[in-house]
């Protein structure tokens, strides 16, 4: 087996220690310029310009994607108008076509009437005394009903002439005024001195006219709807239209107090 020997090691082999006065093997070596500031510079140069190639870039991809939706769009509204011009010509075609078929059915029903006003025009010779006669009855009805309706509009008018009066004695006697109320079909009753109180304060109920039957749809204060329809169903009995005003005027005395 070898043994160790220490004058073999290392450190018998290095050169004695420098001193601190003795010249560093570094100042001895040459000067070498590698040129890492210019190398810097144009690494920023050339990055620089690679951001700007590459904004360049995308936004020429931008534009030129928008640009293509641009296109499509046109493209899209123009296959939009091409399909609604074809159905606009297809819905004229069919009517065109519709037109014609109607022609054709009228054309061909106007000759069987003409051949059957031909064949029929000895037989209506015939029978024109006959339709003479009838006209002439007809128009006597006609005249006898003109006669009775001019009747009746005398006697409506006559009728108007009497109630007026009585209306402004109903008005006067309930407090009440008849406004419109919006429609041609109701009326607004307006009632006031309800309250000894306060006699400025009104009451009113909408009545509806344009059925045979009245109506009442909206009163103010609030009635109790079974008391409204009582009195409804009263009216349209009797016709008696003061006698409602008066149970209405007390049913809004009664629901005020």
């Amino acid at each position: 087996m070898a043994t160790f020997d220490p004058s073999m090691s290392t450190s018998g082999m290095r050169p004695p220690l420098a001193s601190a006065d003795a010249p560093s093997m570094a100042d001895s070596l040459p000067s070498i310029n590698f040129g890492f500031e210019d190398l810097r510079s144009r690494m920023t140069q050339f990055t620089m310009k690679f951001d700007a190639f590459i904004e360049r870039g995308r936004k020429q991809v931008l534009e030129e994607r928008n640009q293509f939706r641009i296109n499509l769009a046109e493209l899209q509204e123009d296959q939009r108008m091409k399909q609604r011009d074809i159905e606009i010509l297809q819905l004229k075609t069919q009517t065109h076509q519709q037109t014609l078929q109607k022609e054709t059915a009228e054309a061909t029903e106007m000759h069987t009437a003409i051949a059957s006003i031909t064949a029929e025009r000895d037989t209506r010779l015939a029978k024109r005394d006959r339709l003479k006669q009838q006209i002439a009855q007809t128009q006597e009805a006609i005249n006898q009903r003109l006669e009775a309706q001019r009747a009746h509009a005398n006697r409506l008018d006559a009728q108007a002439r009497l109630n007026a009066p009585e209306l402004e004695f109903w008005q006067d006697y309930l407090c009440l005024r008849i406004e419109g109320a919006g429609r041609e079909d109701r009326l607004k009753i307006v009632y006031t001195h309800l309250l000894e109180k306060d006699w400025e304060r009104e009451a009113w109920f909408e009545l509806g006219t344009g059925s045979r039957d009245y109506e009442i749809y909206h009163t103010k204060p609030k009635l109790e709807r079974a008391a409204v329809e009582r009195e409804l169903d009263i009216v349209n009995e009797d016709r008696d239209f003061p006698a409602l005003l008066k149970r209405m005027r007390k049913l809004f005395v009664d629901s005020m107090k």
